[in-house]
């Protein structure tokens, strides 16, 4: 359900689910330059920005220049990796053509081809040069095959929720270079350094674990056999993976948690759900998907690959993809700041910079409005043009969340480099949350963009930091703050607009489309109690 840049924005979120569409490509496709500029734009003169970074010396001072707002950078054009000074193009080559990585799909080739898609030398490329895709091929009847060579292993693990979701994310190539579950040396790599070393002998960012955790009786079962390979199964008992040379050891679950939210303290959401009653230890090895993940829940025509979304941004003729990641229902401030970006990139000279909008659609904690109900209100905030769709590609990133902040936020932007995004907009304390047993902030809600400056693996993206907005009073919309007026502004925290909704009360006008105000009302009413019950009811589908 994208908005398809030919379509009016109620069409494009019909469309028909799948990629397919996205391959077939045609002469007619129109291209989106987002506003009568002219198209005669001219670039600014270079600064030496980019030429530092490709020498591998990324300037605190530059970094200090996207601290003190993203204005600064409009008279820096982004540079493609040769430093000629045209801002680069982003694409893909072969998806889902003849060829893909120089290997005819479906021939003799296969697994070289399976292992990915190499995309062309442009703006931004995939961590490790080549975007993963581990799901089996149907051509050549390797599909098939797999199948059966699962159904014929005598171990057979059984994935949860968030087992499920990990697997959907390493199949799809957003952990790339990873080519399954972590083994052991990938795991300190990636708990100890946020990084890890690439075949080719480069770091790339690699901040949260991705791991699958096995009980010491399933352990003692395996190696008994010194079985190499075992089988994965969903929670109906349905094959739904391969994990093969394989390597089990210890799941150090305290160490695991200290290293990565900062803290062992009780209430962590993540750790709740996925860790403390997960097995005492960790197995890894390459993965091989039977087919790819659907949940059959009416929003997987949502959830495109990274391959999927650089074919589009590929399609619209995009030379430059910001994105934006949210978990929360979209109001006029975040629709201020994702039009203000566009603005300033087409300044600096791009054409057709595309928007990303990119909500998480994994685990997340039993307060946060679920992923139907936001994908509902951020359908209203484009139907009623609060974005363009013509310039905004929607979609689900399938990661869950862990909620731990700036370890998080690096792992959030290293996916949307593989997804094709050479901007990536942060903003106050992401990936964060309230200290689970303290009245405070568990981190420091700048320090998440200060990281994201700073990451090993990181060099090669722009962070745009936030420019706070709030709901001006005189103007009565919501409008970037202006010290020099402070009492003219009125912030609406998370917390006050869900008790806002809850009570079915309106906010001011122009703080949130009246589409997307009443689906979030809505989503509250469905949690009043049933008559004669204190209890509150389970979320439901939107």
């Amino acid at each position: 359900m994208l908005p398809f840049p030919n379509q009016s924005p109620t069409q494009a979120l019909r469309r028909p689910a799948g990629g397919r569409q996205i391959q077939n490509r045609t002469k007619s496709t129109r291209i989106i330059r987002g506003g009568d500029l002219g198209g005669r734009l001219k670039r600014r003169r270079a600064t030496g920005l980019f030429e530092q970074q490709q020498a591998g010396q990324l300037a605190m001072a530059t970094q200090a220049a996207l601290f003190a707002g993203f204005s600064q950078l409009a008279a820096q054009p982004a540079r493609d990796r040769a430093g000629t000074g045209a801002p680069a193009r982003v694409g893909v080559a072969a998806i889902g053509g003849a060829r893909v990585g120089g290997v005819k799909a479906g021939g003799a080739g296969w697994a070289v081809a399976r292992r990915g898609v190499r995309c062309r030398a442009s703006l931004i490329e995939p961590d490790g040069g080549r975007l993963v895709d581990l799901v089996a091929p149907e051509e050549g009847g390797r599909r098939a095959a797999l199948r059966r060579e699962a159904a014929s292993l005598p171990h057979r693990l059984r994935l949860g929720r968030v087992d499920k979701e990990w697997l959907h994310v390493l199949s799809e190539g957003w952990a790339s270079p990873l080519q399954g579950f972590m083994r052991e040396h990938e795991f300190l790599q990636a708990l100890h350094f946020n990084a890890i070393r690439g075949a080719d002998g480069r770091m790339v960012n690699m901040s949260v674990p991705i791991v699958l955790s096995l009980g010491d009786a399933q352990r003692r079962a395996i190696q008994a056999d010194g079985a190499t390979r075992v089988a994965l199964v969903d929670d109906r008992d349905r094959l739904i993976a391969v994990l093969s040379d394989i390597e089990i050891y210890k799941h150090n679950k305290e160490e695991r948690i200290a290293r990565t939210w900062g803290t062992t303290a009780p209430g962590l959401p993540y750790v709740e759900e996925a860790i403390t009653n997960a097995g005492d230890w960790l197995i890894g090895g390459d993965l091989e998907v039977i087919e790819p993940i659907k949940y059959n829940d009416g929003l997987d025509q949502y959830r495109l690959s990274p391959a999927q979304l650089r074919e589009e941004f590929a399609r619209r003729n995009a030379d430059a993809v910001f994105a934006f990641q949210l978990r929360n229902p979209v109001h006029n401030g975040h629709a201020l700041l994702m039009t203000d970006t566009r603005k300033r990139l087409l300044e600096m000279g791009y054409k057709n910079p595309v928007l990303l909008l990119h909500p998480l659609g994994g685990f997340t904690k039993a307060d946060d409005v679920p992923l139907s109900w936001r994908m509902k209100q951020h359908e209203k905030v484009l139907e009623e043009g609060v974005l363009n769709p013509e310039s905004t590609v929607v979609a689900i990133f399938p990661s869950p969340m862990h909620y731990a902040g700036p370890t998080e936020v690096q792992w959030h932007a290293k996916a949307r480099i593989n997804a094709g995004a050479n901007f990536y907009i942060v903003g106050r304390d992401p990936a964060g949350m309230s200290h689970p047993t303290a009245k405070r902030d568990l981190y420091d809600a700048d320090h998440g963009k200060k990281v994201l400056s700073m990451a090993p693996g990181l060099e090669k993206l722009n962070i745009l930091p936030f420019r706070v907005a709030a709901y001006d009073t005189k103007q009565k919309k919501m409008d970037f703050f202006d010290p020099s007026r402070k009492d003219d502004f009125l912030f609406i925290s998370g917390t006050k607009m869900r008790t806002l909704a809850k009570n079915r009360e309106s906010p001011p006008d122009g703080f949130m489309c009246p589409g997307g105000w009443k689906v979030l009302v809505e989503y509250y009413d469905s949690l009043v109690p049933s008559e004669g019950s204190s209890k509150l009811r389970e979320p439901v589908a939107a």
